[in-house]
């Protein structure tokens, strides 16, 4: 049996890579299945979720094996599974689901109903979300194999674009589950709050649906001229000047047809003087000020139940100071929660193939070792414009 190695969450600010227990066929309970597939990780990214939980923002355990964005190579099989053979290149979309419940059936797999005891919804290596184990690792278990697994076209192509491809298990279907959920077609103006990875994909989802014009405020300058060099508009809200001024500044008008929030319940307030101080309503409450009347807004950043970190007892159980009036009054819908991969993936696993996105020069990956994934952590952390992914076998990069 070949060792497994993987990123280990140990502490707020920190982890480790350790030896981990080889992927078994049970689920987090011990019940044996034969419905799942074991897998040797090629790629696995670092997510900006990964690191709400390692700045001890949430009620994760020590422990953790964490990573939730894989890509990999059938290796063994349960005896259930139909549609896989072993060699397989495999996505393994974030969401673990069963496919045979009611949510899974209307396409919700982000929120299945039987997968985690303790809520709708399941993922790897994250809080609350089952204890399915993480694939920031050599290998790694995915059960419900044939609903759960994308094939990839021939190990050769997928390899050479591995880069792109290891996006599709989260970031590039959450930020196209953004726009798609925001109303972006063809000609709309669209603003998209947040330039870190997830942010980037759905700038990049919305110029594949046809946007107009995209805008992407931050307030990290490093990320705001990587924004600005892959050809967004971009606004720097550490100025003093009002979003909806450097909005009307773009577009000749304040306000756009569709808005994106890539940020999540970590958001800082605008301006100089807010960007020191966390306000976790900030960008919810731009979003609106900033989007038409009817417009949508797309809520893929994450927002959470419980958050230690926070900075008041409210925002600590996750009741945020939204003013849902100036929502109700011009008439916006919202849609939040996790992005449901498999309604995606596999449309844009093609836009991938024939060229039409290029994903990982657009959220900037950098692959590095399993062995390095610490200092992915902490460059991602300090906010470099960086998507870091992982290469646990150096199946695709050199040593």
């Amino acid at each position: 049996m070949s060792e497994n190695r993987g990123v280990v969450y140990i502490g707020k600010g920190k982890v480790e890579v350790q030896s981990i227990d080889y992927p078994k066929m049970h689920d987090p309970r011990g019940k044996k299945i034969e419905h799942g597939v074991i897998l040797k990780v090629l790629s696995t990214n670092i997510c900006g979720s990964d690191q709400h939980m390692v700045r001890g923002r949430t009620t994760a355990q020590e422990g953790l094996v964490l990573g939730h964005e894989i890509t990999g190579e059938v290796i063994e099989l349960g005896r259930d599974v139909e549609r896989f053979a072993l060699g397989d290149v495999v996505s393994v979309p974030f969401n673990v689901a069963c496919g045979r419940c009611r949510s899974c059936k209307e396409q919700h797999t982000g929120v299945c109903l039987t997968v985690n005891p303790a809520r709708a919804g399941g993922a790897y290596g994250y809080v609350d979300m089952g204890d399915w184990v993480g694939g920031q690792a050599k290998y790694v278990l995915v059960p419900y194999a044939d609903f759960n697994l994308l094939k990839l076209p021939d190990r050769e192509q997928a390899l050479e674009k591995i880069k792109d491809l290891t996006c599709l298990s989260d970031i590039l279907p959450t930020g196209f589950h953004g726009a798609v959920t925001a109303g972006v077609g063809p000609g709309s103006t669209v603003y998209v709050a947040g330039a870190g990875p997830v942010g980037m994909a759905a700038a990049a989802s919305a110029r594949l649906l046809g946007a107009a014009v995209v805008i992407v405020g931050d307030m990290n300058e490093a990320r705001i001229k990587h924004a600005a060099q892959q050809g967004f508009e971009v606004v720097d809200l550490s100025k003093d000047t009002p979003l909806h001024e450097q909005i009307a500044d773009i577009l000749g008008e304040p306000e756009v047809d569709c808005a994106i929030d890539a940020v999540g319940f970590e958001a800082r307030g605008h301006g100089h003087e807010g960007a020191q101080h966390e306000a976790p309503a900030t960008v919810l409450n731009a979003l609106m000020q900033v989007t038409r009347v009817a417009g949508k807004i797309g809520v893929p950043g994450l927002y959470v139940t419980e958050d230690p970190g926070a900075v008041d007892q409210a925002a600590k159980m996750g009741s945020l100071s939204i003013r849902l009036g100036l929502g109700w009054a011009k008439s916006h819908a919202f849609q939040t929660g996790q992005a449901p991969v498999m309604k995606y993936n596999r449309q844009l696993m093609q836009a991938i193939l024939w060229d039409r996105i290029p994903i990982a020069k657009i959220v900037g990956v950098e692959v590095i070792s399993l062995e390095d994934a610490p200092r992915g952590y902490s460059e991602f952390d300090s906010g470099a414009p960086k998507k870091f992914v992982i290469d646990p076998h150096f199946s695709f990069s050199k040593p």
